[in-house]
């Protein structure tokens, strides 16, 4: 995922709210003079009474604007979280290379980062993981004509990939040279038009691409390749209380149905082992 870096930011807010939040609302102290605010558990917001989630969009289906608002499964998942805490969630689009290097949580812009994006030992040196909260696979998606039945079968093809993702990492790994295109939506159109024979991007992204009837009548997954890759929601060095919090939202919406039920809602049919990831 990337963008370029001089795009405006933009403040978008998520479409989730619940009654419960009212009620923890009055447990929530804040800080009027716009420092921050201490809220239940202790945590320490950029702003009071908000949960800011930096994204980058679109990425369906875990975040897209739809009808004007931005929904998708991280969205749903981080709600779950600012309920916990009393708040709402606040979504701020910026920049994919932000979410690497962590600045927008250095610069105090958001308390949380949540785009798809896979856990890394490089990523961890500038930021703070929560436990995975999905199990990833990178799909290769070939139009049905194209021959292409199979990784292998991508060498000597023009192939597409989302830049500064680690569907592209990958590829260039195995010796391809792939069209970077800025964001899921161009690489994905990119193959629709003809501009690439193939993509290589994650699976779920591809899932829910595949749902549109004329996607799937023109287009096919060729196979799927499992690169051992977890998503996970960052947070600054060392706010341990916030990680904690999301990542105790992530173990009670498993525990309690929610997150099978988000699953269902967003990405498709139920896939146990994409929501029991071992901890990395």
């Amino acid at each position: 995922m990337n963008t370029l870096l001089g795009r405006r930011t933009r403040v978008l807010v998520a479409t989730t709210a619940t009654a419960g939040m009212v009620l923890l609302a009055a447990c929530t102290s804040t800080d009027d003079s716009g420092g921050g605010s201490t809220t239940v558990g202790g945590v320490e917001l950029v702003k009071a009474g908000q949960l800011t989630t930096c994204t980058h969009l679109p990425y369906p289906p875990f975040q897209s604007e739809i009808d004007g608002k931005v929904q998708g499964f991280d969205v749903a998942l981080i709600d779950l979280v600012a309920e916990d805490l009393g708040v709402k969630q606040e979504i701020l689009d910026t920049p994919f290379e932000n979410f690497k290097t962590g600045a927008f949580l250095n610069s105090g812009e958001c308390d949380l980062a949540a785009a798809g994006m896979t856990i890394t030992e490089e990523r961890k040196k500038n930021v703070d993981f929560s436990d995975p909260y999905f199990e990833a696979t990178q799909a290769v998606l070939v139009d049905k004509k194209s021959g292409i039945s199979s990784f292998a079968d991508l060498e000597g093809r023009k192939v597409g990939a989302q830049a500064q993702t680690t569907g592209e990492d990958y590829a260039k790994s195995k010796g391809l040279d792939p069209v970077s295109f800025e964001s899921s939506d161009a690489v994905l159109n990119g193959l629709r038009t003809g501009q690439v024979e193939a993509v290589v991007i994650d699976y779920p992204v591809v899932q829910g691409w595949l749902k549109d009837k004329a996607n799937a009548a023109a287009f096919e997954v060729a196979e799927q390749v499992n690169t051992g890759e977890q998503y996970g929601v960052t947070v600054k060095k060392g706010n341990d209380k916030l990680r904690e919090a999301v990542n105790k939202a992530i173990k009670d919406a498993k525990a309690d149905g929610t997150y099978k039920k988000l699953y269902e809602q967003w990405i498709g049919p139920y896939d146990e082992s994409a929501a029991s990831p071992a901890a990395s």
